[in-house]
């Protein structure tokens, strides 16, 4: 049993209420579990809603040293660190050891996050993803399945 991006199985969460759905995911379904999980609707955030951008590494956002900010410049650190603490929370419950996180996401990007249309992509995690590894949990890319 292992967490995934709720987008990566073709739920309609993303920002633009779209989907990230992978056949490589998907086909994971049919030998394990699958639990699906969106930080950002977990956080408090609405689908559709305006696109996101770190202005730090996710583990600075959850160190208090950085910000999640939307398009039109509201703080949404809090709704962010949210939505992890609870994606933690469900994996502790269900003893999970892996999540497998779509890349270049704010909240679930590992080692890549987009940064918006001006900045490129950082080299760093989303807010989940550094809240998952901090407590033990591995986190893989949705281009990793097939590794898994």
């Amino acid at each position: 049993m292992r967490l995934r991006s709720a987008c990566l199985l073709g739920v309609q969460c993303t920002y633009d209420d779209d989907t990230n759905v992978s056949a490589d995911v998907l086909a994971l379904l049919r030998n394990e579990i699958l639990i699906p999980v969106c930080p950002e609707q977990w956080g408090g955030l609405l689908t559709p809603r305006e696109g996101s951008e770190l202005m730090g590494d996710g583990a600075d956002v959850l160190d208090g040293k950085a910000q999640v900010v939307s398009e039109s410049g509201k703080d949404v650190t809090a709704n962010f660190i949210k939505g992890a603490q609870e994606v933690l929370k469900l994996a502790k419950l269900l003893g999970i050891k892996k999540a497998i996180l779509k890349q270049e996401s704010p909240s679930c990007g590992c080692g890549r996050v987009c940064r918006g249309p001006i900045d490129g992509v950082a080299e760093w995690d989303g807010v989940v993803a550094a809240l998952l590894k901090r407590n033990g949990i591995a986190v893989m890319l949705e281009e990793d399945v097939t590794d898994a």
